[in-house]
C-alpha cells in the first residue's frame, strides 16, 4: 500500500516538475522579448522603412522567408506577445493577399494549438479534475455548441486571440475541433490584414485596416456561425 502511494506521489511530483518547466520556458520567452525590447522591430514604421530590403530577401530566399514568417507567427500566437497585427500586415506585403492569408492562418492556428495544449496541460486537467461536478453543465454545453462558440469568437474577434486559446484549454473541447474552427474562423480577419498589407503605402496605423464595411462583414459571418446553435435550440423547444 505504501509502495503504491509512493509511486503515485512520484508521478504527481514528475507532472508538477514538467508543468513548472513548461511555464518556465514560456516565461523565459516572454521575458526575453521585453528585456531585449524586441517589440521595436515589429512596428509599421520599421516595416515601411525596410520594405525594399525585405522584398529583395523574400525574392532571393522565398522558402526560408515563408518558414521564418510562419515560425515567427507561431511564437507570437503561442505566447500572446504583442505584434501579431504587424506580422499579419507583413504577410500580405511580402507574400501577397492570398498566400499571405494562407501563411497567417497556418502560423496563427499552430500557435493557438500550442497555447491551447499548454493551458490544458498545466491548468485545464487540474481544473477539470478538481471541479468536475461543478463544470459538468458547462462541459455538456461545450460538447453541444463548442464549434459555434469558437467560430463566433474567432470571426468577430472581439475577445482577444490569446484569451480564446486560454479559455479553450480550460474546457473539454477537443483539440481537433479547436484547431479547425480556429483555422476557419480567422480566415476573414487574416484576409483583411493581408489585403491591407499589400496596400502598405496607404496605411498609417493598424487601425486603418478596419472600416465599418469590414466590421459589418465580420458581424454577418458571426451570425452565420450562430445559426446551427439557434436551430438546435428551436428544435429542442419544439420537442
Amino acid at each position: 500500500m505504501k509502495l503504491v502511494e509512493t509511486e503515485k506521489a512520484g508521478v504527481m511530483e514528475n507532472k508538477t516538475i514538467k508543468r513548472l518547466v513548461v511555464l518556465g520556458v514560456l516565461a523565459a520567452v516572454i521575458f526575453a522579448f521585453f528585456i531585449f525590447d524586441l517589440g521595436r522591430f515589429f512596428s509599421l514604421e520599421v516595416l515601411k522603412l525596410h520594405r525594399e530590403r525585405l522584398l529583395e530577401y523574400v525574392h532571393a530566399h522565398y522558402i526560408v522567408s515563408v518558414l521564418i514568417f510562419i515560425g515567427s507567427y507561431i511564437v507570437f500566437a503561442g505566447t500572446a506577445l504583442p505584434g501579431s497585427p504587424i506580422l499579419s500586415l507583413s504577410g500580405g506585403f511580402l507574400f501577397g493577399t492570398v498566400l499571405g492569408t494562407l501563411y497567417i492562418v497556418i502560423g496563427a492556428t499552430i500557435g493557438a494549438a500550442i497555447a491551447f495544449l499548454i493551458v490544458r496541460y498545466v491548468f485545464g486537467s487540474i481544473l477539470q479534475k478538481r471541479y468536475k461536478e461543478r463544470l459538468e453543465r458547462l462541459n455538456n454545453n461545450i460538447e453541444r455548441n463548442g464549434i459555434s462558440y469558437v467560430l463566433i469568437l474567432r470571426l468577430i474577434a472581439v475577445v482577444p486571440f490569446f484569451l480564446v486559446n486560454i479559455l479553450g484549454g480550460l474546457t473539454t473541447i477537443s483539440l481537433r475541433t479547436f484547431v479547425w474552427t480556429t483555422a476557419v474562423g480567422i480566415i476573414p480577419g487574416a484576409f483583411v490584414f493581408a489585403y491591407a498589407g499589400k496596400q502598405l503605402g496607404s496605411i498609417n496605423k493598424v487601425g486603418d485596416v478596419f472600416s465599418w464595411t469590414v466590421i459589418l462583414a465580420f458581424a454577418l459571418l458571426a451570425l452565420l456561425a450562430l445559426i446551427p446553435s439557434i436551430f438546435r435550440a428551436l428544435r429542442k423547444n419544439n420537442q
